[in-house]
């Protein structure tokens, strides 16, 4: 191999290390920090459902959720289930997009984690119902060391435990993945339990200062608890503006909400008109 090609490799290569370290829009504070908490989803096709919008183009429906005030956005890249592609992502970029946006796929592996940090994504989709809790733990390692938020989907009770994970949002998927029901309930069911677990942790963590301030009457060490914990995320059949405000009441700031715009015509003017209600 001759000393220009392989300078040629080399420094492609390094192109790639820079983009998958480059500097990505947080998943995490887009949620604190929005009046709605909507991750608007590109999904052009259901297992379950088939076609959803088969004509749906990366390049314009993504743009238009965020003029039209979404917090973030999910884009299906999976091929097989979802018809869709890791070109998603930067087509959604090259249109103007600067909002983060999820990697949503069935994330097994390290050099998918790659591929969304090249692609340009904000974070990636853990579901625990397809890994172990190491499993989880690892890809939730290479995903930071590249820059990378994780969504970690959880749907049972039995999947509290891997709530203990360091990942920056936890979401309840409405819909049950072997059976394809989906109902809302289960975000509440959750709601609870996940609470009491993460802050459960979390005062283990703190320990003696924690009890400490609760006793002197200070808030300060409640206020960083608060903010520490990951974000709670409801993905899955919400169609009501009023259930956003319902969530929110008990402890969510995400709502992963797809088919509700993608079904519309115009899903950026659908997006738009779903906000004004819930801000009505």
């Amino acid at each position: 191999m001759s000393s220009d090609i392989l300078s040629t490799i080399i420094a492609h290569k390094r192109e790639e290390v820079a983009r998958m370290r480059a500097p990505k829009p947080s998943l995490r504070e887009a949620l604190l920090n929005s009046p709605t908490g909507i991750i608007a989803e590109f999904k052009r096709r259901s297992p379950s459902k088939g076609w959803i919008k088969e004509d749906g183009r990366a390049g314009t429906i993504p743009l238009a959720y965020q003029k039209a005030g979404a917090a973030a956005l999910s884009i299906l890249t999976d091929k097989a289930f979802f018809a869709g592609h890791d070109r998603f992502i930067p087509e959604a970029r090259e249109s103007g997009v600067t909002l983060p946006i999820l990697y949503k796929n069935f994330v097994i592996d390290e050099m998918q984690v790659y591929e969304a940090a090249l692609c340009g994504a904000s974070a990636i989709l853990l579901i625990a119902a397809c890994l172990s809790v190491d499993e989880c733990r690892h890809l939730t390692e290479v995903a930071h060391s590249v820059g990378l938020e994780v969504l970690l989907e959880i749907h049972s009770d039995k999947e509290l435990i891997y709530s203990s994970l360091p990942v920056e949002c936890i979401g309840v998927n409405n819909r049950h993945l072997g059976t394809f029901v989906t109902d809302v309930k289960q975000s509440y069911h959750m709601a609870e339990l996940l609470r009491e677990r993460l802050y459960e942790m979390k005062m283990k963590r703190l320990g003696a200062a924690f009890l400490k301030e609760q006793e002197s009457g200070h808030t300060e060490l409640q206020a960083t608890l608060d903010n520490d914990l990951p974000v709670l995320v409801s993905e899955s059949g919400i169609s009501d503006p009023s259930t956003i405000s319902a969530l929110r009441e008990v402890g969510f700031r995400g709502f992963l909400i797809g088919e509700t715009f993608m079904r519309e015509e115009d899903p950026g003017a659908a997006l738009q008109a779903f906000i004004s209600n819930v801000q009505g």
